[in-house]
């Protein structure tokens, strides 16, 4: 087999200490090591700090970054310590760039099979897998977008990353999912390997609220990212298939509708929402083909 893209690890933590030690070991584990991974302490106050240090003094290719503490948290705070991470490490022959999350875990063998589907097609400029949360929901793919990659940990071609400018600092989130847009903009593929997932240990978009909140703020995303309400329709209906049911959904619509009614701002082009319905439509003109 030829030698896999030598890659790196950039994870922004905030607060993290209860989940952060468990991604060391899955990361200490693994088969295939970075050539280094930057933790970036986005203004940890929590113990988070030291717990990298006394890794770091075992394993000197984990290194910790300190940034300034910040009061407010959002989700522009990621976007700029990734950024201050991956600057950290630009005189790295690097071919990929892993942006994980500071609490899921994995396999051993996670990075060599991502590395390996990445080294095997040219055209690929960012994968991932699906995850498995602390509520053990997974996302059904028959209506999961399969070029969707997650946030929890997205590997990009380096580049795919530095083409698309890497994530953009946009406070109210989905810089993961635009980030994803933006590669297939430019003409890379993106692709969601489901024969392999991560475990994330608490439910995404519940660092700082409850389930119903993190719905309602999704449907804000959804309409700030230029959602088709055709599409978020769809999307409102079969999260009523989940418990809490009808609530899941009607917080979902509630966030999207209440943006339109704002009109609230969007930090993405026009070009942008373009893309976004075009695939969109696509994709419901092919689940109506299926369905007749």
């Amino acid at each position: 087999m030829s030698a896999l893209p030598a890659y790196v690890v950039v994870t922004p933590a905030r607060n993290e200490v209860r989940f952060i030690e468990q991604t060391l070991l899955s990361m200490i584990g693994q088969r295939v090591r970075p050539l280094k991974w930057v933790i970036v302490s986005d203004g940890s106050t929590d113990g988070t700090d030291e717990l990298v240090e006394r890794y770091h003094a075992q394993h000197p290719w984990i290194e910790l970054l300190r940034m300034p503490e910040r009061r407010e948290r959002h989700f522009a705070g990621k976007a700029y310590a990734v950024r201050a991470g991956v600057e950290a490490m630009a005189d790295l022959p690097f071919a990929a760039l892993a942006c994980l999350d500071a609490d899921i875990t994995f396999a051993p063998d996670y990075f060599e099979i991502l590395l390996t589907r990445l080294a095997g097609e040219a055209s690929l400029g960012l994968i991932g897998t699906p995850f498995v949360e602390t509520t053990q929901e997974v996302y059904d793919y028959r209506y999961v977008n399969i070029e969707h990659v997650d946030g929890a940990c997205q590997l990009f071609r380096r580049a795919c990353w530095e083409e698309i400018g890497g994530y953009f600092a946009v406070k109210g989130g989905a810089i993961d999912t635009i980030a994803c847009i933006h590669a297939r903009m430019k003409g890379w593929k993106t692709r969601c390997y489901t024969e392999q997932h991560c475990f994330h240990h608490r439910a995404m978009g519940t660092a700082e609220q409850n389930p119903l909140r993190a719905r309602y703020v999704i449907g804000c995303r959804d309409y700030m990212m230029g959602n088709l309400p055709l599409w978020e329709f769809a999307r409102v209906l079969y999260q009523m298939t989940k418990k809490p049911y009808l609530l899941r959904g009607a917080a979902l619509a509630w966030g999207y509708l209440h943006s339109w009614g704002m009109r609230s701002d969007r930090p993405v082009s026009a070009e942008f929402v373009q893309f976004v319905r075009a695939e969109q439509w696509g994709r419901l003109k092919r689940a109506l083909r299926v369905t007749r």
